[in-house]
């Protein structure tokens, strides 16, 4: 989910309650706290142990499962806030590869990964794969036998990659032990036709109901409404994506009924009139109709 701010860039705590009531109610089991969509390597450590507790509390009751993103420059720094996220009551932890200085080896980057889920060790731990972002994109397919070995708590990955081939092959050696969340919105389909069953996105905080129709279709082999699904997705993202694709999702909360202020620098904000341009065009395409709304 995205994390809220104040105009002047404050962190803002408010909105979280409703964005907890808005994902539980539109049939979403999870949220995945702090990560790419949350701006969390934009935030202190101090703001994210804020957003993290915040979020965990507001949960309670509510069915929703928190995996609360620890993922930093420095290892020990991760390491901080997985002890905080165990101690707070999170459901489990990801984190993602350092990325100024990189784990050039699968050696590396298990024992990076081995460090930070000691640190929560009752947590089940998740590594969040996002060559994109992180410039590391070693195999995955080797890194999973890998870290079973020594990571007792390891439960799985955050794919966010298109390697199709690859991801086929992390499926294959998982055998349905490990979960691993498929992160690439406009291609969920083409994950769940290779086996996948679960996703974490960033259009999902507003277009839910747009992907549960999608893996509706699918579960009952309505491939046609599924790949129509599909398909506007891809033109939500592509609409979104020329207007700056973060600054735009948080737009897109606005227009839900949960405001969730700007991005943080170095991210750049929409305009008053680009917004009220990204949103005459959500409505003229229809695509409002696939919201996610107060039920």
């Amino acid at each position: 989910p995205h994390t809220p701010f104040h105009e002047d860039g404050q962190l803002n705590l408010e909105p979280i309650e409703k964005q907890v009531g808005r994902l539980s109610s539109t049939g979403l089991i999870g949220a995945f706290v702090c990560g790419t969509t949350g701006e969390g390597l934009a935030l202190t450590l101090d703001e994210r142990r804020q957003v993290a507790a915040r979020w965990v509390d507001a949960a309670q009751g509510s069915g929703l499962r928190i995996i609360v993103h620890v993922g930093a420059a420095a290892v020990a720094d991760a390491c901080d806030l997985a002890r905080h996220a165990q101690s707070i009551g999170a459901d489990g932890v990801a984190a993602l590869a350092p990325c100024y200085h990189r784990p050039a080896s699968i050696e590396a980057l298990v024992s990076t990964c081995q460090h930070i889920a000691g640190a929560a060790p009752d947590l089940p731990f998740y590594y969040y794969h996002i060559p994109s972002m992180t410039q590391v994109n070693l195999s995955m397919a080797e890194f999973i036998p890998a870290a079973r070995e020594v990571i007792p708590n390891f439960a799985g990955l955050k794919y966010t990659h298109d390697d199709f081939l690859q991801l086929q092959e992390c499926l294959a050696i998982a055998q349905g032990e490990l979960d691993i969340l498929h992160g690439f919105d406009e291609l969920l389909l083409a994950g769940m036709t290779f086996g996948l069953r679960a996703a974490t996105g960033s259009t999902y905080n507003f277009a839910a109901p747009l992907y549960l129709d999608l893996m509706a279709a699918f579960q009952r082999q309505d491939l046609v409404t599924a790949a129509a699904r599909q398909q506007t997705s891809v033109q939500l993202i592509r609409l979104l994506a020329r207007f700056g694709f973060p600054a735009a999702c948080k737009a897109m909360m606005e227009l839900t009924g949960i405001p969730c202020g700007p991005v943080r620098m170095p991210l750049a904000n929409l305009q008053p009139e680009q917004k009220r341009q990204l949103h005459e065009q959500v409505e003229s395409a229809g695509l409002v109709n696939w919201l996610s709304r107060d039920v």
